[in-house]
């Protein structure tokens, strides 16, 4: 079974560094506690590497998990059915080899990728293949890569965008769509302002026409020029929403703006 809890759910809720200690940790949502002091528990070391035996499958997906190898970090009390079972997060190795539609569906499902509860009889104990600080890295490899992919569809399209970004950092990705809305958005359109403004003559609602990109802005991102009844302005792009909404504008500037506010 998998834990609820995808990268971008974890990229907020994870600030420590020490992989066994506090991050691998808060990864795990969900813990099992026993009914019975006597149940039977697995009592594998924390941080000892296991391998998945052959046959093992994945619970919620299906794939073949054989020869699949990571690290113990949590002992589990035996389930209903009196079979314990432990948690195990995959090493570098795993990682790296993972189906990509996996990690896809698991971010859209909200459920970990990088870690997997396990029945002890499907895993054996084996020598480490990497160390901790190399799983650190190429997790949060992956996570970049994915870091959209839980808004599903929608947020393919935006991770394409961001994975095409020539610089690092927020400016960098705000450049990659500044790119991309240069060649799918059709210039002049119509538009309104989707979020409230707290200062300034431009209101909730009001229907304006967008003119152009101006600049990229760090903190408001892309800025557009617009006209309104009472002349020009310089607005932030992530404001606005495109008309109709059947406008070939509307996704494109739709992506952007669900970004903005997810980013």
């Amino acid at each position: 079974m998998r834990w609820r809890g995808s990268s971008n759910q974890r990229r907020y809720a994870c600030a420590a560094k020490n992989l066994l200690d506090r991050k691998w940790k808060s990864a795990v949502k969900k813990r099992i506690k026993s009914n019975s002091n006597s149940a039977e528990q697995s009592n594998y070391e924390i941080g000892q590497s296991v391998v998945v035996k052959p046959g093992a499958n994945d619970p919620d997906y299906g794939y073949d998990l054989s020869g699949w190898q990571g690290r113990v970090t949590e002992n589990h009390y035996a389930d209903k059915q009196g079979n314990p079972y432990v948690t195990v997060a995959w090493d570098s190795i795993t990682l790296k080899q993972m189906p990509v539609e996996m990690i896809e569906r698991c971010e859209e499902d909200g459920l970990d990728w990088s870690s997997m509860g396990l029945y002890a009889s499907e895993v054996a104990p084996t020598s480490p293949r990497d160390k901790i600080h190399q799983v650190e890295r190429v997790k949060a490899k992956i996570e970049d890569a994915h870091q959209m992919d839980h808004l599903g569809e929608q947020g393919r399209r935006m991770q394409q965008i961001l994975n095409s970004a020539d610089r690092k950092g927020e400016i960098g990705r705000f450049k990659a769509w500044e790119k991309y809305l240069k060649a799918n958005l059709t210039f002049p359109f119509e538009a309104k302002v989707s979020e409230s403004q707290e200062r300034g003559p431009i209101r909730t609602g009001e229907r304006v026409s967008v003119l152009d990109i101006e600049i990229v802005d760090d903190s408001y991102g892309i800025i557009v020029s617009i006209k309104t009844k009472r002349g020009h302005y310089d607005f932030p792009l992530c404001d606005l929403e495109a008309l109709p909404d059947t406008s070939p504008n509307y996704q494109p500037l739709n992506d952007y703006v669900v970004w903005f506010a997810n980013r």
